[in-house]
């Protein structure tokens, strides 16, 4: 028999804390102002729309493959600090809709909807049988169908298990994760594809999926962390969530410095040495007219700095020191997805527009609204998860 563990702490959110009405305000005042900008740049406004929704969707995504992941290995260690990545997960279904805006946008973002341009191009002429206007439509609903399904699905028998005691749902839990993980591959390559890459349909990476990933997958660690700290200033969850558990979570974002460094390095060598016209053009465009600075930033911002910080051990465990490499790399992707996404719309030079921030405040104002609107709900704990214990005594 596991051991049932002992938990000291409050596990219910507190009702009096009302951050989600905060959050909610911002998310409102934020989209407003961009509409409002959307009728004095329309260009703009999706552009900048495109990038923060390309920012917070990808730590929903990163969230959703990590809950997979530790069904799927009987992980022991992050079940304290599941429950996190299970609300982000279990919010896809609603996040979905803030594509419909992308979608409302295509002609103004995708040059490769524009049929005169396809007439007169034989490369976008190849790609059309991709690249057409309903079958991105079609993918969008197959990609959000899948990621909602499986968030949805993790987060409720997560809380049935809280709630019955049922240790045999962890069995459907992890049968769930296995094709789960398999699909969600498939599914966040191509919606990379498309959000991203497809901007300029005459250059593409076989391995831009892959640098999406690793971009998400260090920043939601970051985000990790900084929540689990911002539930400790609250005097939240400090005997359940320990000191350990932060160390894991540096380790991973440190590992996952590495793993980016060498995806975006990889992706940028085969292309240089290769030196082939059409491909290269994509880089010299972002590497030019002050594009080149924020190219440095997020060099220095999300790798340089996070791995030499980060590589003594003692640090890992300086919450001051984790907090604010975890600040830098969410600017820093921040940055990298400004840098990926605008030279499309600015061929000229980096210019920056308000309509960014606002956007930002906007989406992310919603996003973590909904996140503190259902982490409410439940315990903030897998309380009956036959792991927790083990977790527990871990750190």
């Amino acid at each position: 028999m596991m051991s049932k563990p002992k938990l000291t702490d409050t596990l219910d959110f507190p009702t009096d804390l009302n951050i989600t009405k905060s959050l909610f305000g911002v998310g409102i005042v934020g989209l407003i102002a961009s509409g409002l900008g959307y009728f004095l740049d329309h260009g703009q406004f999706f552009f900048s729309y495109l990038v923060n929704f390309a920012f917070f969707s990808s730590i929903a995504l990163a969230s959703l493959f990590f809950v997979l992941l530790q069904h799927l290995t009987r992980s022991h260690w992050s079940v304290a600090i599941r429950r996190i990545p299970e609300t982000f997960s279990s919010n896809i279904w609603i996040w979905a809709l803030f594509i419909i805006p992308v979608l409302l946008g295509m002609h103004s973002l995708y040059h490769w909807t524009h049929p005169e341009a396809v007439a007169h191009d034989p490369v976008l002429q190849g790609k059309e049988p991709y690249l057409h206007s309903t079958f991105f439509i079609i993918r969008q609903i197959i990609y959000f169908g899948v990621w909602s399904f499986l968030g949805y699905r993790m987060y409720n028998k997560s809380i049935e298990m809280d709630e019955t005691g049922d240790w045999g749902l962890q069995t459907l839990l992890r049968r769930t994760s296995g094709p789960g993980l398999f699909f969600f591959a498939i599914t966040l390559a191509f919606a990379s594809f498309d959000w991203l890459m497809s901007l300029d349909p005459h250059w593409y990476s076989t391995i831009f999926g892959v640098y999406y990933f690793a971009m998400s997958f260090q920043v939601m660690f970051a985000t990790f962390i900084l929540l689990i700290l911002f539930l400790w200033k609250k005097d939240l969850l400090t005997n359940t969530i320990k000191k350990g558990h932060i160390y894991d979570l540096g380790v991973q974002m440190f590992g996952f410095t590495v793993f980016y460094a060498y995806i975006a390095f990889s992706q940028f060598l085969l292309i240089y040495y290769a030196n082939i016209p059409e491909e290269t053009v994509w880089f010299l465009e972002r590497l030019s007219g002050g594009y080149e600075y924020l190219a440095y930033f997020y060099l220095f911002g999300r790798f340089v700095i996070p791995f030499v910080v980060l590589l003594p051990k003692k640090t890992k465990s300086n919450y001051n020191i984790v907090a604010t490499i975890s600040v830098l790399i969410l600017a820093s992707h921040l940055v990298e997805l400004y840098w990926l996404v605008m030279p499309v719309l600015d061929h000229h030079g980096f210019h920056f527009n308000w309509m960014t921030v606002t956007s930002f405040l906007g989406l992310g104002g919603i996003f973590f609204g909904l996140f503190f609107h259902k982490f409410k709900q439940n315990k903030m704990v897998p309380v009956n998860d036959p792991r927790l214990a083990d977790s527990l005594d871990k750190h």
